[in-house]
């Protein structure tokens, strides 16, 4: 995923958060954010990257849930991973690419 095409939230504000789950309130400071979308907080937050990651699992506008959110826009979402323990208020978020099934195939074949 290219710097221009990756989505970037702002966390406004963590209504929920447990060590592996969390809801927040945020918006949409840059590409486009979609459901299912990985996430790599420990980049963000100043901490050695790797195992911090997070997976968006919802979005909900309005009262009703939705696949994506651009910018402007704000948002209730729901994030799930190891990296959720890191979230802070105002910490902004980048979405990073998924690794290729045949990627992660030929690192477990070394």
């Amino acid at each position: 995923m290219n710097e221009t095409s990756a989505g970037k939230i702002q966390l406004y504000s963590i209504e929920e958060q447990d060590s592996q789950v969390a809801t927040c309130i945020v918006r949409c400071v840059g590409g486009e954010v979609r459901t299912g979308q990985l996430f790599d907080v420990g980049a963000s937050a100043g901490v050695p990257t790797g195992e911090t990651q997070v997976v968006l699992d919802w979005i909900e506008r309005y009262g009703q849930r939705a696949d994506f959110l651009s910018p402007p826009h704000s948002a209730m979402i729901h994030l799930s991973g190891r990296g959720v323990a890191l979230l802070t208020r105002n910490l902004t978020i980048t979405s990073i690419e998924r690794p290729h099934k045949a990627a992660r195939n030929a690192q477990g074949a070394a």
